[in-house]
């Protein structure tokens, strides 16, 4: 039986998702309101979503990353 990757040796899905975006929006001097303006989210949303309180759909990641203009592979990596 495959052993269940340990909490600690990296973080989940969620905490890079948000910590991707976070990097990301600063990266391109975008305010949370101003990402999610562009991405057609309410502000609190990606506010959410940063702080790791609320998950995402798959389109709603493919909204996000059309709005980063990135890849939405990109706000999967660790």
């Amino acid at each position: 039986m495959p052993s269940k990757p340990s909490s600690t040796s990296a973080p989940n899905a969620r905490a890079r998702i948000a910590a991707n975006i976070r990097r990301l929006r600063k990266a391109q001097g975008l305010s949370q309101e101003g990402l999610a303006e562009v991405a057609e989210f309410h502000r609190t949303y990606v506010s959410q979503l940063e702080r790791c309180v609320t998950n995402i759909s798959i389109d709603g990641l493919e909204r996000l990353a059309h709005a980063l203009d990135v890849d939405v592979t990109d706000l999967l990596r660790p």
